[in-house]
């Protein structure tokens, strides 16, 4: 039990550094020094750098991609809209992963090309097939006459790029809860892509 709360505690340093100095301009010792152990001894906990970067990276992959399982087991108001409405629930899924850990968020949206060799290759495929799963909710849309747009591809991309811009600004505690901003963004989302009649 030390052992995982000691790693925790490494994560959560890492994340806050590597959000702050980015993770080029964050050191091993800067990492010890934020959980009050020695830099040599951080290395009975993990093995490298890389490895912090890459545990944090691929925890929030994982994150991100069981929150849009959920939605897609869920698949709410199908039967009403059809398969167009998957993407505003994908929005507000994808906003309330950010909100709910926005160091470790910020880390994976802005770090993850730091992690080398097959980790890089691994996370870069994973985020094409997560980016696919809006393109495809989009496309469904289009074909189903609820979206109207010319390229689903492009737009998932520019959606995905405005939501993980919450990670620049979002502080908790701000003016507005984790969820209202959820529902703002997807809302936001449904105009980027011309919604032609009301999603719930």
């Amino acid at each position: 039990m030390v052992e995982i709360t000691r790693r925790q505690a490494i994560e959560e340093a890492a994340s806050s550094l590597f959000r702050e100095r980015g993770y080029s301009g964050t050191s091993v010792r800067d990492i010890a020094r934020a959980v009050d152990i020695q830099g040599a001894s951080l290395y009975a906990h993990v093995t490298s750098k890389q490895d912090v970067l890459w545990s944090i990276v691929e925890h929030m992959a994982s994150t991100f991609e069981a929150a849009a399982d959920a939605v897609e087991q869920a698949d709410p108001g199908a039967a009403a809209f059809g398969r167009g409405v998957y993407l505003i629930a994908l929005a507000r899924a994808h906003a309330g992963v950010i909100t709910d850990d926005i160091e470790r968020a910020s880390v994976f949206v802005h770090e993850w090309r730091a992690l080398l060799g097959d980790r890089r290759e691994e996370i870069a495929r994973r985020r094409d097939a997560y980016e696919e799963r809006f393109s495809s909710a989009i496309a469904d849309g289009v074909r189903t006459g609820v979206f109207e747009v010319e390229d689903p591809s492009l737009a998932a991309t520019y959606v995905l790029t405005a939501l993980n811009g919450l990670v620049t600004w979002y502080r908790p505690g701000g003016r507005l809860s984790a969820r209202a901003i959820a529902d703002l963004y997807a809302d936001l989302s449904l105009r980027a892509v011309k919604a032609t009649r009301p999603v719930p």
